[in-house]
């Protein structure tokens, strides 16, 4: 197997991600998948820091136009984040690797609080660490969540998953035949094009730290190893020296 080019790297893992071609919810083949990639990245030598979302289970945003409590949906889609965490949790100890779930919010009957020198020496000892109730505040997507732990951590690289989208493009190629993938650019020139990368605060954070993205296909073939390989894959975000 080939080496890799990073040691630590922090996966950002959408809520969808783990429904695959479901609508709502999550599916098991799927999430099986996921887990088999993330042990040979393991296999690797690479420590691995894991932030989920909860989009396939509750959307605050959602929630928050239909008149609830902006505050009240917020904290509703840090319990989703919970639920997904333990659920990919369970997928990657059945394929053999051993993995802790720190949440932060307390909930000490199924998930470690949120302790960074506990999480670093997780990682130390070959374990991957998935951190679960985003930022812990409302107002915070788990994108920003996905930075500042991989700040935290020391990753070297965020890596970025988007469901059947290879990149950053100039629109949305979903809908738009004419849209135009970026190979890389800056976190500046992303700010600057308003590209759908990430929210503004999480794109802040890399900026201002030097934190490189790889924004990638989850569902190509291999994609999360081929990236901690250093492949060429997706769109990678970097900071001009």
């Amino acid at each position: 197997m080939s080496t890799a080019k990073y040691k630590r790297v922090l996966l950002k893992l959408s809520g969808e991600a783990l429904c695959g071609k479901e609508a709502y919810g999550i599916d098991p083949a799927n999430l099986t998948k996921i887990a088999r990639q993330l042990k040979q990245v393991t296999e690797m030598g690479v420590g691995v820091g894991i932030v989920v979302g909860g989009g396939n289970i509750w959307r605050g945003a959602k929630a928050e136009k239909e008149g609830m409590d902006r505050v009240t949906a917020d904290y509703a889609g840090m319990l989703a984040t919970v639920i997904n965490a333990l659920v990919l949790q369970d997928a990657m100890e059945r394929e053999g690797v051993h993995t802790r779930t720190q949440s932060a919010i307390n909930i000490q009957e199924v998930a470690e609080p949120y302790i960074r020198r506990r999480a670093i020496r997780h990682l130390e000892k070959g374990r991957v660490v998935i951190f679960a109730a985003g930022t812990g505040n409302p107002y915070m997507t788990t994108d920003t969540a996905a930075a500042l732990r991989a700040i935290e951590i020391e990753a070297e690289v965020l890596l970025m998953t988007k469901n059947n989208v290879d990149g950053i493009y100039t629109s949305n190629p979903l809908t738009d035949p004419n849209a135009r993938r970026f190979d890389k650019l800056t976190h500046l020139e992303a700010l600057n094009l308003r590209l759908e990368v990430m929210d503004a605060t999480a794109l802040t954070l890399c900026l201002e730290n030097n934190l490189p993205i790889i924004v990638f296909d989850l569902q190509a073939p291999k994609s999360i190893e081929r990236a901690v390989r250093g492949e060429a894959i997706g769109t990678l975000v970097y900071t001009e020296e």
